[in-house]
């Protein structure tokens, strides 16, 4: 998840305010894991908060994951690094914080000003290549190098985005049978789904780099299916790199990884010519970088409220009131074991508080069902002497009378009034029966869980289906089939409606569902993929009422033959009202 840093977006309705004590001052981005928010410490630093999606925080197995890259991001120091400041796989949501870095990353800055002339090459390529040298000493390899992964600080490039990082002794994030990185970026080994070790990275480095100074992929542009067959059956045209350049890309974008360069020579090679370049990097850094980019002030901590002081409470005083902390966790962050020791103390006093809580609720409500008994015996007894007006009308007769439920105050409320009729004549009712119509309406009424899919893949022989565990399918016996025979490439099905969501990312169940009723009523089971691209949300709905969110990844239409189309999918089962 790379973060932009000259357009400071503001925070949407859905966007959370505040994480584990970090508020949020404005959104930076979005990326397959979930949202970057920047924040600040608590002596105003400002910092970049990655915001894992709810459907990936829901699986059990992503945790544990996270977790294992949050331990190997730990490890890595470096100046060419943005260092990882806090996490928590266990979160509600996951999050991790990292340094905020105030620059573009590559990818804006060639698409600002042009590709970069030799001497920022150079530097960059060194910077990256030190970069790489402190993840691989953690026996970490990156596996997704690529411009929008690297920044462009003031000082040198920084690269982020461990968010796929595979650590050497550690299973990487990927489904069964999927290739992880970003196809115009993968080294042939990655491509073809071969062991990947550090020296995937280097290749990754000189297709940045390249990047760098073609203001293009070196391996051009097109279906990823393309590319990566270039990728891996073809040798780079290096004629059309700075000639001063070539050798040390030829060494970077060795199809042998046993041939390729290490990082420790690129910083060295590089550094060799900067000394000979008339400017040298630092010279032109400034000007590819621009002004660095001021930074949103942190977030204002909203006033404290008072709480409502209880008629027991009044003879004590109101209650004080505790300040939330303006930015950040409290300094200095505690350690595993800390954090484990917190959370039983906080179990404890959640237990004592839940326990009181029960017995203020008991004793409240006796002391309700008393008013309500003596109430009761007035009504029976009837007016008394001085009564007169509308006030003294006796109650009125018929089911559940005796339950007071007749009142002016009920008529605005017929859901309340029919439950007491429905309570049997001369009752007051059964207050469990309440309480378990209550419990029902409320669980007919929570939402379902949803289920995340990472990569998945629709084409000519693959297919999905909402209403199995797992939708993915390897054959045509699918409900949602991706077919491109007629020239332009849909989606389609015999009953599964299909709506294309606009506007920014983030589509909600509720968005889904309002936008399906429409889709249903007017048969749309086939949809069109021409105006959908990287970043589209479509919802779906089948049969059964299971409404289904995909995210569009990658889309290759070009050549109908090799189409496919690759994405993230939520499930919410049996979610249709």
């Amino acid at each position: 998840m790379s973060h932009p840093t000259r357009d400071f977006q503001p925070l949407q309705a859905d966007d959370p305010s505040v994480v584990a004590g970090y508020r949020f001052a404005a959104r930076l981005g979005a990326g397959g894991m979930g949202r970057v928010y920047l924040s600040h410490t608590r002596g105003g630093r400002p910092v970049a908060i990655k915001v894992v999606r709810p459907e990936l925080a829901d699986d059990p197995g992503f945790r544990r994951r996270f977790g294992r890259e949050i331990e190997a991001a730990r490890r890595v120091r470096g100046a060419y690094t943005a260092e990882l400041i806090d996490a928590d796989a266990n979160g509600v949501p996951p999050w991790l914080a990292t340094l905020y870095v105030p620059g573009p990353s590559l990818t804006e800055a060639v698409a600002r000003r042009g590709p970069l002339p030799v001497p920022a090459v150079l530097w960059l390529m060194a910077g990256v290549a030190e970069a790489l040298q402190a993840i691989h000493a953690e026996g970490i390899v990156h596996r997704d190098l690529k411009p929008s992964n690297v920044l462009l600080a003031a000082d040198g490039p920084r690269v982020i985005d461990f968010g796929i990082a595979l650590a050497g002794d550690a299973t990487s994030y990927t489904a069964t049978g999927d290739t992880i990185g970003t196809p115009f970026y993968m080294a042939p080994e990655q491509a073809s789904g071969d062991e990947v070790t550090a020296a995937a990275d280097v290749f990754a480095l000189g297709q940045t780099a390249a990047f760098a100074v073609l203001g293009r992929p070196l391996y051009g542009d097109g279906p990823a299916v393309n590319v990566l067959y270039r990728i891996v059956h073809s040798e780079p045209d290096l004629s059309v790199l700075p000639e001063s350049l070539r050798p040390l890309f030829a060494r970077c974008l060795a199809s042998d990884p046993a041939e390729r360069i290490s990082p420790a020579e690129v910083v060295e090679w590089c550094r060799q010519r900067l000394g000979a370049e008339a400017g040298g990097g630092p010279a032109v850094w400034k000007e590819i970088t621009g002004p660095e980019a001021e930074s949103p002030v942190p977030a204002p901590v909203p006033e404290p409220t008072l709480t409502p002081t209880l008629p027991h409470q009044q003879a004590h005083g109101p209650a004080p009131v505790h300040p939330q902390p303006p930015f950040g966790p409290a300094q200095p962050t505690p350690t595993p074991e800390e954090r484990k020791a917190r959370k039983r103390r906080t179990a404890l006093l959640a237990a004592a508080g839940v326990t009181g809580g029960v017995l203020l609720v008991v004793a409240l409500a006796w002391s309700v069902m008393e008013a309500k008994g003596m109430l009761d015996d007035r009504l029976t007894a009837g007016p008394g002497p001085s009564a007169s007006g509308p006030a003294a009308q006796p109650p009125a007769s018929g089911p559940g009378s005796s339950s007071g439920s007749g009142s002016s105050s009920d008529a605005s409320h017929p859901s309340e009034a029919s439950d007491s009729s429905g309570a049997g004549s001369g009752s007051d009712g059964d207050p469990a029966s309440g309480d378990a119509d209550a419990a029902s309406a409320e669980k007919s009424s929570r939402d379902p869980r949803p289920e995340g899919f990472t990569l998945v893949s629709l084409d000519a022989d693959n297919s999905l289906s909402l209403k199995d565990a797992d939708p993915k399918r390897t054959n045509r016996k699918g409900d949602i089939h991706f077919d491109c025979t007629s020239g332009d490439c849909v989606l389609k099905s015999e009953t599964t409606v299909f709506v294309q969501m606009f506007g920014s990312q983030g589509t909600t169940l509720d968005e889904c569902r309002l936008m399906l009723k429409g889709a249903k009523k007017a048969g749309h089971t086939s949809l069109s993929l021409a105006a959908s691209a990287a970043g589209t949300e479509i919802c779906m709905q089948d049969a059964e009422g299971n409404i289904g969110l995909y995210a569009v990844q990658t889309k290759s239409t070009a050549v109908p033959e090799l189409a496919f189309l690759q994405g993230d999918l939520t499930v919410w089962r049996d979610a249709a009202r």
